[in-house]
């Protein structure tokens, strides 16, 4: 199924879901049926052949026919069985007992009791800041399930008790009720089908051919008409938790998480990780995380933080509603929160112990990375003294790599002269206007929007570039005034910029893998950027880059990159795959790709030109 076809089912059933969401749920439940009814189909074909066969042989009817027969309905029955009792792992995260966080189950026993739903089986605390629960089955396919909640040590950091117990009602909420069920048994469901597929992929026998076959017409399906379903359980989720503790609470919890949840991932880890600069060995990140997450984020980021996750709209690529529409739904109006005060890390116990244990842990996951990264820091150190020995010998080019490189240790250098020098010699350098156009303070709004002028006019490379940052610009009210015209021109700039940018992605992902590559086109400096990207990244253990040649867009940079994820599912993959899309450091466009069933390993091996790094290497 292509990607017209998936969105066009998806609306379908959304339509369906408004006009009479009773009739839709019965809908997904006997559409979920049918792939049940597949595989107890399989097995009674595989009894049925196997008790003919042993009549036949009683008989003394047996022949070479008959043989082949029994071996297909024994492979059948076989991989019947493997589809009825698929495997699942616990939850990641270290198991938490009354003992270790009374507040935390009793706050858990008093959700359940207003909620009335099912308990909670196990409760985990990872290293994630998120909360999730989690539907393990019991007995493969069919049988009940055991609740795993899973709670992130930062979340407990950076939330207050309120807030918190409003993100775990949440959670709760989708185990609710008959359509708590329903939503539950879909999940479960369609987590399974994952597995199996997953499995199915292994095999080479006419079975798993077969087998493929309709999960490959199915599955598509089954997640298109059950996406308005998984969409309406997490809005009728926050609903529950702000019944449970208000709704002004369960929007500020929502609200602070975007935030701080920026600030983690934008702000703390990438500090945490330019220690290695001064610090060979690598420290415990959630003692720091403690001591930091007491000062809440700067206004400023803050607000804008805010506004990113405001301009965000949901798309298809994720069941979960963007801020802006959870809000809508609370009936809450965007705001920044008052911060958490004091910190719910105090439901547990002890909270030293599991600090201690997750610093430790950590420490003996990334030491090896740690020292990858130390030594590219001080790569790093020793080209700015090269450069800064040269001073104004420097080529633009130079000067512009000796400006990133310094803000790449201290993303607050003030490295504006070094830009300016660099358009002093060569007026349109792209990378020296791009650089200059950050270092620009917000409120300096038309200077701001004369260097991307300049940019834009330069070539079509930067174009996109330069109006996704003008539009930006002219939409924060706290830069200047209203400029409507302004605003028009650099709308119509963008759209037709977009327009590119989508071709060219086109290009990327809708031609074979391995078709119009070449070797990266990497220098030292891009190659150790990626590097150290990627490094933080613990599920991945091997990278690979290739250029891919654009036909439209022959002067455009644009890579594949192919990783090795060993330890997670596909579902996990693709997500991590996408994020990696928006956060590596590269020169262009990237389609970040898993070894997997398509391409295979060996297809990667064989036609990537070599890895560019391997974990621990």
């Amino acid at each position: 199924m292509d990607r017209a076809d998936f969105v066009h089912l998806v609306r379908l059933s959304e339509h369906a879901s408004a006009d009479d969401s009773a009739r839709y749920r019965r809908g997904v439940a006997a559409f979920a049926a049918l792939g049940y009814l597949w595989v107890l189909a399989c097995l009674g074909l595989a009894v049925g052949i196997v008790a003919w066969v042993v009549v036949s042989v009683a008989e003394g009817r047996f022949n070479f026919t008959r043989g082949w027969l029994l071996v297909f309905a024994l492979g059948l029955f076989w991989a019947t069985l493997r589809a009825l009792w698929v495997h699942f792992d616990e939850p990641d995260g270290e198991p938490l007992t009354r003992a270790d966080a009374p507040g935390l189950f009793e706050a858990l026993d008093r959700i359940r009791e207003r909620i009335k739903g099912p308990p909670v089986h196990r409760v985990y605390l990872d290293d994630n800041f998120n909360a999730s629960i989690r539907q393990v089955p019991r007995f493969g396919l069919f049988g009940g399930a055991l609740n795993s909640l899973s709670i992130g040590l930062p979340l407990l950091m950076m939330l207050d008790r309120q807030r918190l117990l409003s993100v775990l009602a949440h959670e709760y909420g989708h185990l609710r009720g008959n359509h708590g069920r329903l939503s539950a048994w879909i999940y479960r469901t369609r987590l399974s089908w994952l597995r199996l597929d997953a499995s199915l992929q292994r095999d080479e026998g006419v079975m798993a051919l077969v087998s493929q076959a309709f999960f490959r017409w199915y599955f598509p399906r089954f997640a298109a008409k059950t996406f308005a379903l998984a969409r309406q359980d997490e809005y009728e989720a926050d609903r529950i938790s702000g019944r449970l503790l208000g709704t002004a609470v369960a929007a500020a919890a929502l609200t602070e998480i975007a935030i701080k949840g920026n600030w983690y991932a934008s702000e703390f880890w990438p500090w945490h990780w330019a220690r290695a600069e001064r610090e060979p060995l690598p420290p415990g990140p959630f003692a720091a995380l403690r001591q930091r997450a007491r000062t809440p984020p700067s206004e400023e980021f803050a607000r804008q933080a805010l506004r990113d996750a405001m301009r965000r709209v949901s798309d298809l690529d994720d069941t979960h509603p963007v801020l802006r529409d959870r809000l809508e739904a609370l009936n809450q109006k965007p705001a920044l929160p008052t911060w958490s005060q004091r910190p719910a890390l105090d439901m547990l116990a002890d909270k030293h112990k599991w600090i201690s244990h997750f610093d430790n842990a950590w420490r003996r996951a990334h030491a090896a990375d740690w020292k990858q990264h130390h030594a590219h820091r001080s790569r790093i150190r020793e080209r700015i003294a090269v450069l800064a020995a040269r001073g104004e010998r420097n080529t633009p080019d130079e000067m512009v790599e000796w400006a990133d490189a310094e803000r790449r240790l201290d993303p607050a250098s003030p490295v504006r002269a070094r830009y300016e020098s660099a358009l002093r010699i060569a007026p349109d350098h792209p990378g020296a206007l791009r650089g200059l156009a950050q270092m620009l303070p917000v409120r300096e709004r038309a200077e701001r929007l004369a260097v991307l002028e300049r940019l834009h006019q330069s070539g079509v490379a930067s174009r996109w570039w330069a109006a996704k940052h003008a539009v930006a610009s002219l939409e924060d009210a706290e830069a200047g005034p209203h400029d409507e015209q302004g605003l028009k021109l650099w709308r119509a700039r963008l759209k037709e910029a977009e327009e590119a940018e989508a071709r060219a992605w086109e290009e990327i992902t809708d031609t074979p893998f391995f078709s119009q590559i070449s070797r990266h086109d990497l220098n030292d400096h891009e190659l150790g950027e990626l590097r150290a990207d990627i490094v933080r990244c613990l599920p991945v253990s091997r990278l690979w880059v290739v250029r891919k040649n654009l036909r439209e867009f022959a002067w455009r940079r644009a890579y594949i990159v192919f990783v090795e994820v060993p330890g997670l599912d596909d579902e996990d993959r693709w997500h991590l795959c996408r994020e990696l899309e928006q956060t590596l450091t590269l020169p262009g466009a990237a389609l970040v790709l898993w070894a997997g069933h398509s391409p295979t390993l060996e297809d990667i091996e064989r036609q990537a030109f070599g890895t560019v790094w391997v974990r621990g290497a």
